[in-house]
């Protein structure tokens, strides 16, 4: 393997700045998985029927799902462009411009008309949004886990890098919250005008946002390796990435493969199946997510740390294996309609098991390239692989339940898959980083 230790001959950053970039990364991801996670919390409840009408549940469910996975698509484009410019110009410009790209789309589908007043228009100028959120996401990411990882110790970066992780799950936990709490309304007034308020409200995050993010400094290790290339061309940083590091591109995506499974599984398509398939209050599905996510905060930061003691491909490796074991109790648990039981077989896999995995991700995949091209590699690894491993999904889930009599063996079936997949990537990892 190339040499891709991060940080030989970089001046140790002063605690005080660790924390506050690392606080910066946390505060900025939280706005943007909050507004990403809001069109999925919501593509199955009011997407599917505001604008995409049709005859056939299953066929609008699929359409609005589809607007939702064409988010993840963008993705990689969003990597590419944010983190071709992140390497080249740095880190936190890059992170200030997805933020209000990604703000601004939110705000806008909150205001969008339905099918009903302007017809194909709605469904087309939401599908525009959504492009829009993907790309400002594409970039957010990698910029985020980037900041606190490249300021942090390299004996901590694992936990420093899990902190902008931990975004998503408050993300995550304020989307599906503002949400239940909007489902309150009566239906009339919650399909008419309640669930735009969450949308919508999202431009005061945005602002705050920003201003956090302008008032901190650029990564020191970014600023040694601009240094160091200005004396020679480094070419462009995708090129290099696939030239250098071809298999560690491979393996990252292949880790990644679990994630986004079993995310979108336990995060989006669990409401559509508590509700549709079980017969579960909607307002009811929306609170043991964000329970869950609620849990989630906890347990990311621990496995973080974990990683920094016994080793990031380990404790991802182990974390794969367990969520692969995890999914047909936690199935059986949510098929019995018993509201005891249904949180405790979406919490304790979605909320303790998943962050095993989640946690210590975004310095496994830092790992794997050097400064010049570390914003292109982890945001291309991460994004691209999000098209198979988290954008398709609730398609596949909705798919699948369809051909199987709305029977879940074989969605579980497909999570242990992807466990399993992501597990072997995970080992392969580390005994690349051995050898």
């Amino acid at each position: 393997m190339a040499d891709t230790t991060a940080g030989a001959g970089v001046p140790a950053a002063k605690v005080n700045d660790v924390k506050k970039v690392a606080i910066a990364s946390l505060i900025g991801s939280t706005i943007e998985w909050y507004d990403f996670f809001l069109y999925g919390v919501v593509a199955g409840i009011v997407f599917n029927k505001l604008y995409f009408p049709a005859d056939d549940p299953t066929v609008s469910t699929l359409l609005a799902y589809a607007t939702f996975a064409v988010g993840f698509v963008a993705r990689p484009f969003g990597g590419l462009i944010f983190g071709h410019y992140g390497d080249r110009i740095g880190r936190k410009t890059m992170l200030v411009i997805s933020l209000l790209m990604m703000g601004g789309a939110t705000v806008v589908i909150g205001l969008l008309p339905t099918y009903e007043s302007i017809g194909i228009l709605a469904p087309v100028l939401l599908l525009i949004l959504r492009v829009l959120q993907g790309i400002g996401i594409g970039g957010e990411w990698g910029g985020a886990v980037l900041m606190a990882y490249e300021f942090a110790p390299e004996n901590k970066r694992g936990f420093y890098a899990s902190i902008p992780q931990i975004g998503l799950s408050i993300g995550l936990f304020l989307a599906s919250g503002v949400m239940a709490l909007l489902t309150l309304l009566p239906d009339e007034a919650f399909m008419t005008w309640g669930w735009r308020v969450a949308f919508i409200a999202s431009i005061g995050l945005v602002v705050l946002g920003t201003w956090i993010r302008s008032n901190i400094d650029e990564s020191p290790e970014f600023k040694k390796a601009r240094a160091e290339s200005k004396s020679k061309d480094q070419g462009l940083p995708f090129v290099q990435m696939l030239k250098r590091y071809p298999a560690n591109v491979l393996l990252g995506m292949g880790a990644r493969y679990i994630d986004g499974v079993f995310f979108n599984v336990f995060a989006v398509f669990s409401i559509l199946y508590l509700t549709q398939y079980i017969g579960m209050e909607r307002t009811f599905a929306l609170w043991t997510v964000c329970a869950a996510a609620l849990v989630m905060v906890f347990f990311i930061p621990l496995f973080g740390r974990l990683s920094d003691r016994i080793g990031r491909p380990t404790t991802f490796a182990i974390g794969s294996a367990l969520l692969a074991l995890s999914v047909f109790p936690a199935f059986a648990l949510m098929s019995t309609g018993e509201p005891v039981l249904v949180v405790l077989g979406l919490v304790l896999p979605f909320g303790i098991v998943y962050p095993m995995v989640y946690g210590p991700e975004a310095a496994l995949f830092a790992d794997l390239f050097d400064p010049t091209v570390r914003y292109t590699g982890v945001s291309f690894v991460y994004q691209f692989s999000g098209i198979f491993a988290s954008g398709i999904t609730p398609m596949i889930a909705t798919a699948l339940m369809a051909a199987n009599n709305n029977d879940p063996f074989w969605l579980c079936a497909y999570v242990v898959f992807a466990g399993l997949v992501s597990m072997v990537c995970a080992v392969l990892i580390g005994r690349r980083n051995q050898a």
